[in-house]
């Protein structure tokens, strides 16, 4: 997963994450829903709940994970993306929604956290 471009190395890291999402029981809505001003890489079922996911990769973590990363202004742009998806697909609008992060660390066979409910719109801080 650590070689190649960037573009190139995080849609390896989105794979794997959906792949070990799939595994853990969530189904895909869609994979890189980008609006003016960012993306989010996966939109997922858990249940019924609506589970917006941000993936992190980093090779190592010789200078930082790469679960706090994920900062308060990411999180503000997650937010802000994820409600025009909501408002663009009402069937969503009665789904409980979570924000998770699935950080993902090493080469092919590397570490995944998956932090469910990572951050919350009123209280966006990991």
């Amino acid at each position: 997963m650590g070689s190649g471009s960037t573009g190139t190395v995080g849609n390896k890291a989105e794979q794997y994450a959906l792949l070990f999402l799939t595994r853990e029981g969530l189904r895909l809505v869609t994979r890189n829903f980008r609006r003016r001003g960012g993306e989010i890489d996966l939109i997922m079922l858990d249940g019924d709940c609506l589970t917006f996911i941000e993936v992190r990769y980093r090779k190592s973590t010789q200078f930082a994970s790469p679960a706090p990363t994920v900062d308060h202004r990411k999180q503000k742009k997650i937010l802000r993306i994820a409600a025009t998806f909501v408002a663009s697909r009402q069937r969503y609008a009665r789904h409980t929604m979570r924000f998770d992060v699935v950080a993902i660390t090493g080469g092919a066979d590397g570490s995944i956290e998956w932090i469910r409910d990572a951050f919350r719109p009123n209280n966006s801080t990991l």
